[in-house]
């Protein structure tokens, strides 16, 4: 009998061949279908990213005019789905509504067609477009508010941002906000994508797979990282604290959040890009004290575990970001999901092209030949 190598949370083991990205934790590299990540963010938008790693290449003018156009008038969510939204319960996570609603959707497009590529462009111009939507509408009526319709005038992230509020946000800020999304679009086979592939090869439809990386990355180990860091910050209060905390966690071995990478042992680079981002907006809106705090820590980490490879990942700054545009921390997942949802659709494609079912094996550390014993003896 073979005996399998037991690898916890299947580190380094490889999962599937794709095209899609790559990383070098060593060197710091993150590339989309080949381009360097920090490329991308300065010279192209979220939904041309997308293109790209879900159809392979950098769309021709037309071929994006297109895409954007099919996004931008299908961001609408049946009334149905409101009113499913508006039974939630108040108190409840966004991004357990998230999961609900993208799920709810696949009720309505139930048709599995995985063979035509016309379903396979429609499932993803859909999902794309209305994940934002219900995002957003949630925030609001949770609050007791009916949802803002969305602005057919407005760029995908600029109307994200208006749906928030109902107030078009500044030209800065909704480029800074396409930019996070394009750094957080796609990460290689982490546990959210592991989770679209392997949902991916039961044949089910889009809005399943999807749901089910929304479930995956609402944990606090994955996407939930960055509401943690905001909430760190808050606990630590002033950079006079920093190293105190910092030193209190390691003689308690607790996690420093937003700090440490499984692939990465430099600082990431989008939290380089991220980092600058923040600067951007600080300058021009007002500094936040909580940045000082995040250099400190950054300083003080590099100095007691920089030589172990733990530098800052993109959690580290992504809510730095997003609370200085005022979204609440609670959010901060759930727009994550909006940019990953285009990578786990790049997946599902791939998948789908060589797809067999996931089926891995276990290593058995349990009992045998056990006799029941009847009830009345127990």
């Amino acid at each position: 009998m073979m005996v399998c190598e037991y690898k916890p949370g299947l580190e380094g083991i490889p999962a599937a061949q794709s095209s899609i990205s790559y990383v070098d934790g060593q060197k710091g590299i993150l590339e989309y279908r080949g381009i360097r990540i920090e490329e991308l963010a300065e010279k192209s938008t979220f939904l041309e990213t997308a293109y790209l790693l879900i159809w392979g290449e950098l769309p021709s003018k037309e071929e994006l005019k297109t895409f954007e156009h099919e996004v931008r008038f299908h961001r609408r969510i049946k009334y149905r789905i409101r009113d499913m939204m508006k039974c939630f319960p108040e108190s409840g996570h966004p991004m357990d509504a998230l999961q609900a609603s993208a799920a709810a959707l696949g009720l309505f497009y139930s048709l599995r067609d995985l063979h035509n590529p016309e379903y396979i462009r429609e499932s993803v111009v859909r999902l794309i477009a209305t994940i934002p939507t219900m995002v957003a509408a949630f925030q609001l009526m949770r609050k007791g508010n009916d949802p803002v319709r969305p602005r057919d005038d407005l760029d995908y992230s600029a109307n994200f941002l208006y749906m928030l509020d109902e107030k078009e946000p500044d030209p800065l800020m909704a480029r800074i906000f396409d930019i996070c999304l394009i750094l957080q679009v796609e990460h290689t086979m982490n546990a959210s994508t592991f989770s679209a592939r392997v949902t991916a090869s039961t044949l089910t439809d889009p809005y399943a797979v999807v749901a089910s990386a929304v479930g995956t990355l609402g944990g606090p180990l994955h996407g939930g990282a960055n509401e943690e860091v905001i909430q760190m910050l808050e606990k630590i209060g002033s950079v006079e604290n920093v190293r105190p905390y910092i030193e209190h966690c390691l003689q308690t071995k607790s996690k420093i959040m937003g700090f440490g990478h499984r692939v990465y042992k430099v600082k990431d680079p989008r939290a380089i890009i991220l980092q600058g981002l923040a600067e951007q907006l600080f300058e021009k809106f007002g500094h936040d004290k909580f940045y000082d705090i995040a250099q400190e820590m950054e300083q003080v980490v590099g100095e007691k575990l920089g030589s172990k490879g733990i530098y800052p990942n993109i959690d580290f700054y992504s809510g730095l970001v997003y609370r200085k545009m005022g979204i609440p921390t609670d959010l901060f997942t759930p727009i994550f999901a909006i940019a990953r949802v285009a990578g786990w659709l790049a997946h599902w494609k791939e998948q789908l092209a060589e797809n067999r079912i996931f089926r891995p094996t276990q290593v058995y550390n349990g009992l045998h030949e056990v006799t029941y014993i009847p009830i009345d003896q127990r």
